[in-house]
């Protein structure tokens, strides 16, 4: 279940930071509650993820799978370029995650 809430937590984060930009520095009103909900729920769901997951490797897939996935959504809908550089660092940064999840022992697989 804990990992649910991480994967709760980094959706609604990819949603919220997503809004922000259709919020136009918080002057529209739906797309700005859309930030505070997805905020709101991100960090509600992470603090139950850190019931059972250690906080740096919370933190570090949240955070790198929150990366890439706001990289991507950017490119898609508001055709922000993603140069090579760019698309190798994400590429470094999900890479990491996999490692964190794979090899060390600090992270629950359960």
């Amino acid at each position: 279940m804990h990992w649910i809430f991480l994967v709760t937590a980094i959706v609604s984060e990819v949603i919220g930071t997503s809004a922000l930009k259709a919020s136009e520095g918080f002057s529209r009103l739906w797309p700005s509650a859309i930030v505070v909900a997805g905020y709101t729920s991100a960090f509600y769901c992470l603090s139950l993820a850190l019931n059972r997951i250690p906080v740096g490797v919370a933190y570090a897939i949240w955070s790198g799978v929150g990366i890439a996935l706001i990289a991507l959504i950017s490119w898609v809908l508001y055709g922000q370029s993603l140069d090579l550089p760019t698309i190798v660092g994400i590429l470094l940064i999900v890479a990491g995650v996999i490692v964190l999840n794979l090899f060390s022992k600090t992270t629950s697989h359960v």
